[in-house]
């Protein structure tokens, strides 16, 4: 399939911000517009400077910047291509399966392990359960078009997902083919560095950012049906919130955010 060509429009001269930060606007509205396909080749800076009349600097700092905002990668030798990237939206609830597909990738995952054992303490309080009680425990390493996204551990209460061997494909929709979809999420969102063991997994270097995201599913009765533990990739991956006013709220303390 052939790639769409990128449209360079004039800088605004009344514009009095950097022209490098209006250039690298221009662009990463239109990258996150998804005008663009993943792995297509950015523009060379000699092409912008010819197309848009700017100096080399300017071109250079505008890369630069889409680099740093993580919307495009170097490839040495190759040039500058468009990042792929995966943007979750916080404001509905959709499993990782239902997101990449809505979006045009292919989604596989590797099981780590899947069984039923006990529930830790913690684990009860999560999911309301008296204990002692257990749980159908998932890990798996989500990937989208080959390309590690996320290392996910969940647990569920054993009524919810009895055989967790037989999960092959996406869990939400295992839930709602059983009657047990939930119908709203608490997320718990904060920066952390990957450990030896999780960055050899998502095939990054060891202390390289990442996003942990907590998120605990309710069914409508208000009984928690799933808790994860998501470590992903912030190279890749975007947590979006679109709310109303009235219904955002976001604690700054100990960076939580609770969509509800």
């Amino acid at each position: 399939m052939t790639s769409p060509a990128f449209t360079l429009s004039p800088l605004n001269p009344a514009d009095r911000s950097p022209l490098y930060r209006q250039l690298a606007g221009q662009l990463a509205q239109d990258i996150r517009a998804g005008r663009y396909r993943v792995d297509q080749a950015l523009p060379s800076e000699r092409t912008l400077v010819e197309s848009l009349g700017v100096s080399r600097v300017t071109a250079r700092k505008a890369i630069d910047e889409l680099v740093a905002q993580g919307l495009v990668q170097r490839r040495h030798g190759a040039g500058n291509f468009i990042a792929p990237r995966l943007e979750q939206t916080l404001s509905r609830l959709t499993g990782f399966t239902e997101e990449l597909r809505q979006r045009g990738y292919a989604p596989t995952s590797t099981w780590l392990a899947r069984d039923i054992r006990a529930a830790s303490a913690q684990e009860c309080q999560q999911l309301a359960l008296s204990p002692p009680a257990q749980v159908a425990s998932l890990e798996r390493l989500r990937r989208a078009d080959g390309v590690p996204m996320a290392l996910e551990f969940s647990v569920l209460p054993v009524a919810a997902l009895p055989q967790p061997e037989a999960l092959e494909g996406s869990l939400y929709a295992h839930l709602a083919a059983t009657g047990q979809a939930p119908v709203r999420a608490v997320q718990h969102i904060r920066a952390l560095n990957a450990d030896a063991r999780t960055a050899q997994r998502l095939e990054v270097p060891l202390a390289t950012a990442l996003l942990w995201v907590t998120r605990t599913a309710y069914l409508a009765s208000g009984q928690p049906v799933e808790h994860t533990v998501s470590y992903c990739r912030s190279d890749y991956y975007d947590l979006m919130l679109r709310s109303r006013p009235e219904q955002l709220k976001l604690f700054v303390c100990g960076a939580r955010c609770v969509d509800e």
